[in-house]
C-alpha cells in the first residue's frame, strides 16, 4: 500500500472519460492476464470487477481496499486468486450464467465468487447441487468432530447425575471410546447371536418336550438361555433410555423401535401365558404366544447395530428407491405380459398347467427371476418359446438397475470411510497446535464449528497449520503461509 511521500507509485492520472461505457481495465489473476470493458462489466455494477472501473478516482486507498496490487504504468489490477475459478466466474458478463468445472473444489468455488461479489444465483443448477452436497459433507465432519470433542471434554460445573449419565451413554454407545466398552459390545453382539440360534434350534421336533396336555414346547434349557438374552437385553435398553441425552429422539429412532420389538413378544408372551388362560380360551392363548414367538426374528436385525456394513446397505438402499422403483416396474410389466401370454399359448394343450391368468404370475414370477421351481411348465412349442423370451427378459430388467445401486452402495460407504479419516485428521491438527501453542481454540469458536461448519470455524480461528487443499486460507503476513491460488492448486 502506498505510504504518504512515496515515489513508487505517481500520481493517478484522473480521466473522467473512464467512467462511461468504453472504460478499459486490465486485471491480472495469479498470472493470468484478462482485459475487460466497461459495457460489460457495468452490466453487474456491485461485483468487484465493475467496482474497478471507478476506483481510480479515490486514489490508492480505493484502489488497494479492491485488489492485492496496482501497476499505475500499465493500469493492472492484480489478485493472487485461484486463476482456473476465475475463468469460469467471468462467464457471467458474457453469458449470465456460472458454470464450475470439473476438479475444482466447491467450497473454493464459493469462496471465490464471494470475494468478486457474485451473487450464488448465477450459478448453474447442477452446480449447485454438488455445492449442497459438500456443505452437507462439511457439517457431517463438523458435527463427528464436536461429538468426539464433547466425550473428551468435561465440565466442571455438571453434578455428578450427569456426568453419570454420560459415562453410562459413552459406555453403552461408543465401543471405540474404551476397552470396556469395546467388550461390552462384543457380549451383546454374542447374546444377539445366542438368541437368534436358540429360537431356531428350538423348533427342532427332537429338541422339543411334550406338556401334559400333550403339546410340544421348547426344551427348558433354552426356555432359560432365552430367558437370560432378554434379561440382557431389557438391562441394556433400560440403562440406554436412561442415560440418553434425548429420550424422545432415542424412542422413535428405528434401531431402538427394533430393540423394543425384539424385547416386547416375550413378556407379552409371559403375561398372556400366566394370565390370559383366565380371561381368553386356552387354544387362543397358544395361537396368541405362537405368534408373538415368530415377532423374535426381529432380533437379528440388532445386529446393524454393531455392523457399520449392514449399517452403510441400510443408507445405500433408501438412496436407491428410484432404481428399485425401475426393477420392480419392469418386473410387473413383465409378469403381466409373459403371464397373459402363456395362458393364451398353453389352452390348445389338453394337460395345461395354465389355468387362469392369476395363477400363470407365479409362473412368470419364478420365469423371470430365473428360480424355476418347475411346478408350472409350458408343454407347447409356443409356449415354450414365450418363457424362453421371458427368461432372457428377466435377466435383462433385472441386471439394468443392479448398476446404479451398486455404485450408490460404493459412494456412501467410501463416502463415509472419508468422512471419518477427515474428522480425525481436523482432531489431528487442533492437537498438534495445541500442543505447539501456535492456536488457541476456545470454547465459542468450537461451537461455531458446530454450528457453521468446518469452513466458517478454520477462517475464525488462528491454526497456523495448512489444512487439506479443499478449503482455502485467509492471506496472511508470514511468509510461510500458505496462499490463496497454493491452497486451490
Amino acid at each position: 500500500i502506498k505510504m504518504a511521500g512515496d515515489s513508487r507509485f505517481p500520481d493517478v492520472d484522473i480521466d473522467e472519460t473512464e467512467k462511461n461505457e468504453e472504460a478499459e481495465i486490465v486485471v491480472n489473476v495469479g498470472g493470468v492476464r484478462q482485459v475487460f470493458y466497461g459495457d460489460n462489466l457495468n452490466q453487474y455494477p456491485e461485483t468487484r470487477l465493475a467496482e474497478l472501473i471507478n476506483c481510480l478516482s479515490g486514489g490508492y486507498d480505493s484502489i488497494f481496499s479492491l485488489c492485492d496490487d496496482y501497476d499505475p504504468g500499465k493500469r493492472e489490477f492484480y489478485f493472487d486468486r485461484d486463476p482456473d475459478a476465475f475463468k469460469c466466474i467471468i462467464d457471467v458478463y458474457y453469458f449470465g450464467e456460472i458454470h464450475m468445472k470439473k476438479g475444482i473444489c466447491p467450497i473454493c468455488f464459493k469462496n471465490e465468487m464471494e470475494f468478486w461479489k457474485v451473487d450464488l444465483k448465477f450459478l448453474d443448477d447442477c452446480c449447485k447441487t454438488h455445492l449442497s452436497e459438500k456443505k452437507e459433507e462439511l457439517e457431517e465432519i463438523a458435527r463427528r468432530v464436536q461429538l468426539i470433542l464433547d466425550d473428551l471434554g468435561v465440565d466442571a460445573s455438571e453434578s455428578r447425575w450427569k456426568k453419570c449419565q454420560k459415562y453410562i451413554w459413552k459406555f453403552l454407545e461408543k465401543p471405540e471410546s474404551s476397552y470396556p466398552a469395546r467388550v461390552i459390545a462384543v457380549l451383546s453382539f454374542l447374546f444377539i447371536l445366542i438368541s437368534s440360534v436358540v429360537m431356531c434350534v428350538g423348533t427342532i421336533p427332537d429338541l422339543q418336550v411334550v406338556d401334559a396336555e400333550g403339546n410340544r414346547m421348547e426344551h427348558p434349557t433354552l426356555d432359560s438361555i432365552e430367558t437370560a438374552c432378554i434379561g440382557w437385553f431389557t438391562m441394556e435398553y433400560m440403562l440406554r433410555l436412561i442415560s440418553s441425552p434425548n429420550k424422545l429422539h432415542f424412542a422413535l429412532s428405528f434401531m431402538n423401535i427394533v430393540d423394543v420389538l425384539a424385547i416386547l413378544p416375550f413378556y407379552v408372551s409371559l403375561t398372556l401365558t400366566h394370565l390370559g388362560a383366565k380371561l381368553m380360551e386356552l387354544s387362543n392363548v397358544q395361537q396368541a404366544v405362537q405368534a408373538l414367538r415368530i415377532m423374535r426374528i426381529a432380533r437379528i436385525f440388532k445386529l446393524a447395530r454393531h455392523s457399520s456394513g449392514l449399517q452403510t446397505l441400510t443408507y445405500a438402499l433408501k438412496r436407491s428407491f428410484k432404481e428399485l422403483g425401475l426393477l420392480l416396474m419392469y418386473l410387473a410389466v413383465g409378469i403381466f405380459v409373459f403371464s397373459a401370454l402363456g395362458y393364451t399359448m398353453e389352452q390348445s394343450h389338453p394337460e395345461t398347467l395354465f389355468k387362469s391368468i392369476p395363477q400363470s404370475f407365479w409362473w412368470a414370477i419364478i420365469t423371470m427371476t430365473t428360480v424355476g421351481y418347475g411346478d408350472i411348465y409350458p408343454k407347447t412349442t409356443l409356449g415354450k418359446l414365450n418363457a424362453a423370451i421371458s427368461f432372457l427378459c428377466g435377466v435383462i430388467a433385472i441386471a439394468l438397475p443392479i448398476h446404479p445401486i451398486i455404485n450408490n452402495f460404493v459412494r456412501y460407504y467410501n463416502k463415509q470411510r472419508v468422512l471419518e479419516t477427515a474428522a480425525k485428521h481436523e482432531l489431528e491438527l487442533m492437537e498438534l497446535n495445541s500442543a505447539e501453542g501456535k492456536a488457541s481454540t476456545s470454547k465459542s469458536e468450537l461451537e461455531d464449528f458446530a454450528r457453521g461448519g468446518k469452513e466458517s470455524f478454520f477462517h475464525g480461528s488462528r491454526l497456523k497449520v495448512s489444512h487439506s487443499d479443499t478449503f482455502i486460507h485467509l492471506l496472511s503476513d508470514e511468509k510461510h503461509y500458505r496462499t490463496r491460488l497454493q491452497s486451490c492448486k
